[in-house]
């Protein structure tokens, strides 16, 4: 054996310097088939080893046909592929393989993007999962607007992902920011993409209304290109976990004035990404301002607008809630128009009718008071006529009796509503026997038939009759409960006290 450095010598002597191996052997002192196999010079490559078949072979080829044309198609999709044509060996064996000769995935390279101050901005949503509202679970949400160049950002929480929702964050953020940037990037979202071939896009319409309103371009991203938007992506986690983390809040609205803060105090008192001299983001969305498009002189309209009709009741029902409507208003066309904060609903001329705010639970009925009194006087406008049709239909001399009342310096609406209530306690012909008795007397006034009915009650050793006191709500006092038969109470007394005699 000779050292390395002897071996690298003789290397360099024949192949660099071109001497004779014998010359070289008699220089170095060595044999000269040492020098020979430090050179290779008989060194037979060694015996290839044969490699056994297998069941597979057949399909080798197969297999790297359909690796070069779809490289990332997996072991089991191709196993059964080859079954179908006449494989029967194992999986293993095809993983094994495929594992060997897939082509080595190339590594993507990207451009490093820089725009100019005020030239684009990036919009997307965050989820920030589901939430009790009241008896409601609801998605919240978060639109996020970044401008790319300083940075600086605009985002609000709402309760859904809605296209009307996505309208009012632009506006919003447009507002916030103090002009609107030339371009917005977008991922393909359904509220900005309708439809995509290629590079043909076909975008929602008040996607293309609001571009034309505030003169922005809207730009989708390229398909499973989500690093085309990595600023928004990466303020969305920059919010998820610096603002949002174990933060507590009492509802929405205190959890947005809570971001804003935020925002105002921390994300934009940090340095602006890849700015040398330390500028912060607020300082560079001042400077990126003066490059902002104008806002137009007034906001683009937001609210959804749906056409609805109520029901027989004074509501109409929108997001699991009924809102109220003037009572003559039932069933007639309405326009409903509904922000993040407001429900207003209008007639078709434009005027509008009722305003509430919106609320998020589920069930709730939400009513303007002037809408249920005026519901309430007409009921009781109506009560007092279904009074008096009452008491002429059972008593038939109540018609002359109330004809006579009229004549007289009396409140009607009092006089009816005693005389319905003694006909609630004592029946039906007691009271017109009553009332003829004091028409016969002149005695013209429900507490004269009052007067008669108690007196000959009492001659009959009858109680007195209790009233029933309800509370001071004219909706409770309109009521009208038909009355029930008491026998089986009565029987069931009966047997409970044979049932203490049988015990005795």
């Amino acid at each position: 054996m000779i050292s390395v450095e002897i071996e690298a010598k003789i290397r360099r002597l024949f192949f660099a310097e071109h001497w004779k191996v014998g010359t070289i052997a008699a220089e170095l002192g060595l044999h000269h088939e040492t020098v020979r196999r430090a050179l290779n010079l008989d060194q037979r490559s060694p015996p290839t080893r044969r490699v056994p078949s297998t069941i597979l072979d057949p399909y080798k080829p197969f297999i790297i046909q359909t690796l070069e044309k779809y490289p990332r198609l997996r072991a089991t999709r191709i196993l059964e592929m080859v079954r179908a044509r006449g494989y029967r060996g194992s999986y293993e064996q095809v993983k094994r393989y495929v594992r060997e000769t897939r082509p080595e995935r190339q590594k993507e390279a990207y451009l490093r993007l820089r725009t100019l101050p005020g030239e684009q901005a990036q919009v997307d949503w965050g989820s920030f999962g589901i939430h009790a509202v009241g008896h409601a679970k609801r998605q919240l949400s978060c639109f996020v607007m970044v401008l790319s160049w300083s940075r600086a950002m605009y985002a609000r929480f709402f309760w859904d992902q809605k296209l009307e929702s996505f309208l009012w964050g632009h506006m919003e953020a447009f507002e916030s920011i103090g002009g609107v940037p030339r371009e917005l990037l977008y991922d393909n979202l359904k509220s900005v993409v309708i439809e995509r071939d290629g590079d043909h896009v076909r975008y929602h319409p008040q996607i293309l209304e609001l571009a034309g309103h505030y003169h922005f371009a809207p730009k989708p991203c390229a398909p499973y290109r989500g690093n085309e938007k990595g600023k928004v992506e990466r303020a969305i986690q920059y919010l998820r976990h610096s603002f949002f983390a174990a933060r507590k809040w009492r509802d929405i609205d205190d959890l947005n004035a809570q971001l804003r803060t935020w925002i105002d105090k921390t994300a934009h008192r940090r340095p602006a990404p890849g700015e040398p001299k330390r500028t912060l983001v607020g300082e560079a969305l001042l400077s990126e301002r003066e490059c902002l498009l104008p806002l137009p002189a007034q906001s683009f309209s937001c609210e959804l607008v749906k056409p609805v009709t109520s029901g027989k009741t004074p509501y109409v029902r929108f997001d699991l809630n009924d809102y109220s409507i003037p009572h003559t208003l039932i069933r007639k066309p309405l326009c409903l128009l509904a922000s993040p904060a407001r429900v207003r609903l209008a007639t078709p001329d434009g005027t509008v009718v009722a305003e509430h705010v919106r609320t998020y639970d589920r069930g709730q009925v939400v009513e303007d008071e002037a809408h249920i009194a005026a519901l309430a006087r007409e009921k009781r406008h109506a009560a007092k006529l279904r009074v008096r049709d009452r008491l002429r239909i059972v008593c038939p001399h109540a018609d002359a009796f109330i004809e006579a009342l009229s004549r007289r310096d009396t409140v009607m609406s009092v006089e009816t509503r005693r005389l319905a209530m003694l006909l609630d306690r004592y029946g039906a012909a007691a009271l017109d026997a009553a009332i003829a008795d004091a028409l016969a007397r002149g005695a013209l006034s429900a507490n004269s038939v009052a007067y008669i009915l108690d007196q000959r009650a009492r001659m009959r050793g009858q109680l007195p009759p209790i009233d029933l006191v309800l509370p001071n709500d004219d909706r409770i006092r309109d009521l009208h409960v038909n009355e029930h038969e008491l026998d089986a109470y009565d029987d069931l007394a009966r047997n409970g006290e044979d049932d203490a005699d049988e015990q005795e």
